[in-house]
C-alpha cells in the first residue's frame, strides 16, 4: 500500500517483496501484495475485498467477480459484497446475477437496499444526460457556482492541455454569468503548486476577480473533488451548480457530486434540492460519440459511486 500511495522502485519490489514476479506498475504491486496477504490470512474478508477492488481498478472484472464469490461463500450476508458483486456482474452482461443480488440485499437490509436502488436509478439517469459543449442557458443569476475539476499537473507544475481546455469552458460560463462563484477543485501539488492554485492563477490572468474564486486544494481524485467541493457548496449555501470537466469524465463527476450532495443532506437532516448542469471540454471526435457510455466507463462510474456512498475500496486503509 505504501508503494501504491507513494511510488517506488519496481525492480526492488520484484526482488525483495515478490521474489521474482514481474510487475508492470503500481496496481500490479498492490494486487500481488493482496494475493500474498490472502494466502497468509485466508480468513480475512477485508483482504479479499481489497484484492477484488484492485482488480476492479485494473478492469479485471471476471477476476474480481471470482473473489467476490469467495467472500459470499464465507459470508453470504455481507451487504457490500452482494451489492458490488451484483452491479459489476450486470456490467459484465449477467443480469440474472444482478437480480439475485438485489433480492438478497432486500433480505439482508431492505431499507439500505432500497436506498442503493435509488442511487443506481439516479446513476442510470445521469448516464443519459445531455452533454453541453456550449454555455448552458437560463442559469440563475444568484446562488450559482461553476465547479471546474482539476487534472494532474506536469512535474514542473505546468498545466496540461486537458486542464487548460476545462478552464476555457469554465471561463466562458463565468463571463456570461458574472455573479457566479467559481470553485476550482484539485490538489496533488507539484513543486509546491496544487491544481487549484494553478487554475486560480490562470483564471485571474484572464480577468476573473480573485474574490470570485474559491479554492478546493486538497482532493486527489474525483471522489474527493465531490466530497470536498460539496463542503464548500454547503458553507456558501449554493444550490445550483454547473460542473465543468472533460466529456469522458463528466458522468462520473456528476454521479459523485450528486451522491456527495445527498449524503450532506442526510447528515444535516435537510433537503437542499441542488440542481446540476454541465459543460464539457469535448475530448471525443464528436458529441454523438461522447454521448455513448461504454462498459469501462460504467465500471468506474459505479466504482466511484460506491466509494462516495461510504464503501471503502480498501477496508480500513483507503476509501
Amino acid at each position: 500500500m505504501y508503494y501504491y500511495w507513494h511510488g517506488g522502485d519496481i525492480k526492488k519490489a520484484e526482488t525483495e517483496i515478490f521474489k521474482g514476479i514481474t510487475l508492470k506498475g503500481k496496481y500490479d504491486v498492490v494486487e500481488n501484495a493482496f494475493i500474498q496477504a490472502t494466502l497468509i490470512d485466508p480468513y480475512s474478508i477485508d483482504l479479499k475485498f481489497s484484492l477484488a477492488s484492485t482488480q476492479i481498478i485494473q478492469k479485471k472484472i471476471p477476476d474480481a467477480l471470482q473473489i467476490y464469490k469467495q467472500i459470499l461463500h464465507l459470508d453470504p450476508n455481507h451487504f457490500n459484497t452482494n451489492l458490488v458483486y451484483g452491479v459489476y456482474s450486470r456490467i459484465n452482461g449477467d443480469e440474472k446475477t444482478y437480480n439475485r443480488s438485489i433480492a438478497k440485499l432486500k433480505k439482508i437490509d431492505s431499507k439500505k437496499a432500497n436506498e442503493y436502488l435509488q442511487k443506481i436509478k439516479q446513476t442510470e439517469e445521469t448516464m443519459e444526460e445531455k452533454l453541453n459543449v456550449e454555455v448552458p442557458a437560463n442559469l440563475p443569476a444568484n446562488g450559482h457556482a461553476i465547479v471546474i475539476l482539476g487534472y494532474a499537473l506536469g512535474e514542473d507544475a505546468s498545466m496540461k492541455p486537458t486542464l487548460i481546455e476545462r478552464l476555457k469552458a469554465g471561463l466562458a460560463i463565468a463571463k456570461k454569468y458574472p455573479n457566479s462563484k467559481i470553485i476550482v477543485s484539485g490538489g496533488v501539488p507539484k513543486q509546491g503548486v496544487t491544481e487549484a492554485d494553478a487554475m486560480s492563477k490562470w483564471l485571474i490572468s484572464q480577468g476573473i476577480p480573485k474574490e470570485r474564486i474559491l479554492l478546493e486544494s486538497n482532493s486527489t481524485d474525483t471522489v474527493e473533488n465531490g466530497l470536498f467541493s460539496t463542503a464548500i457548496l454547503e458553507k456558501e449555501n449554493i444550490k445550483d451548480i454547473t460542473l465543468v470537466t472533460s466529456a469522458s469524465h463528466i458522468r462520473r463527476a456528476l454521479t459523485v457530486f450528486k451522491e456527495a450532495s445527498d449524503f450532506y443532506d442526510k447528515m444535516n437532516g435537510k433537503k437542499s434540492n441542488r440542481k446540476f448542469t454541465n459543460m464539457v471540454y469535448l475530448d471525443y471526435a464528436s458529441l454523438a460519440e461522447a454521448q455513448k457510455v461504454p462498459n469501462d466507463e460504467k465500471l468506474v462510474i459505479y466504482r466511484d459511486l460506491f466509494r462516495t456512498s461510504g464503501i471503502w475500496q480498501y477496508p480500513g486503509l483507503q476509501r
